[in-house]
């Protein structure tokens, strides 16, 4: 989803801040996500400080603001991540405004060869974990060379602790592969393509992520969809949740779809591995006929 931002972005000046500081290392990391920021603390150890921005779970990541604070830490910082594709444009803004020499940044759509204009919830897509914890573990090696054993070990401990998405990824394809579903925004759409489910009403989804008004004959297909029973599985983003997302979850509730919530950002207290595996839960739940 592109975030909105006031004026005040393209002249550097922030209203609100959202910043998280784990490590206590030498080295400095600043992530714009707290998704990619929990997989350099994973991968960094005790040998890096991780600041991530967008950290609040109770927060709409869409009306996020940045802070000063924000600008510091990147000049501050040896290694930048952050998701590209326009997902986080202010990014690019803060760091062009603070050059540093010797800054590794790494974008996660550049690394994917993704072209803005895709969903850029790039982190819901099965393969970029492993991809970012690459290019992580590169960087802090380049920055930190005497540490490169703990940094590839790291590495491969952190490769070997996303066996468990990719096996729970697989059993929900078996069981159910080819179900239709649907989403009033697109936040969990490469998992759903990754779990084989045919996912309609995606013109409705565009218009939500580009902050544009869904037209008339999407919105009374997305509603049909629901009455008629045309989807087996509902999702919603659980962080931005408008009148006309909530008059859907209701119409959703009210036909008994089983509706699944889920978050852009990493909710406090799980590791990214956690997250991903405990929304796949509920994905297993909802259509085994929970909650």
């Amino acid at each position: 989803m592109k975030l909105r931002f006031a004026a005040a972005l393209a002249a550097s000046l922030f209203a609100t801040s959202a910043s998280a500081q784990t490590n206590n290392g030498s080295m400095t990391i600043v992530a714009a996500e707290n998704f990619y920021g929990d997989i350099a603390r994973q991968l960094a150890g005790s040998n890096a400080g991780v600041t991530s921005i967008l950290s609040n779970p109770d927060e709409d990541p869409h009306l996020f603001e940045a802070s000063p604070s924000v600008a510091r830490d990147l000049a501050a910082a040896r290694i930048v991540v952050y998701n590209g594709v326009d997902y986080d444009p202010w990014m690019a803004k803060l760091l062009a405004a603070n050059k540093a020499p010797g800054r590794h940044v790494i974008v996660v759509g550049d690394l994917l060869h993704k072209k803005t204009g895709v969903n850029p919830h790039l982190w819901y897509d099965p393969p970029t974990a492993a991809a970012v914890a690459k290019a992580l573990s590169a960087a802090l090696v380049a920055g930190d060379p005497p540490h490169k054993a703990e940094y590839e070990q790291r590495l491969q401990a952190f490769i070997e602790s996303l066996k468990p998405i990719a096996t729970k990824v697989a059993e929900i394809r078996r069981s159910a592969s080819g179900i239709s579903v649907t989403a009033t925004e697109p936040v969990f759409g490469y998992m759903a393509a990754a779990l084989g489910f045919k996912m309609r009403n995606e013109r409705f989804q565009l218009a939500v992520m580009n902050n544009t008004e869904p037209s008339p004959s999407d919105v009374v297909a997305f509603e049909g969809d629901l009455k008629n029973k045309r989807v087996k599985l509902f999702f919603y983003n659980s962080q931005a949740t408008d009148t006309a997302a909530q008059r859907l979850l209701k119409i959703a509730q009210d036909n008994q779809i089983p509706v699944v919530g889920v978050t852009e950002t990493q909710p406090a207290g799980k590791t990214f591995q956690e997250w991903m595996l405990s929304e796949l839960d509920a994905v297993q739940k909802a259509l085994a006929g929970g909650a």
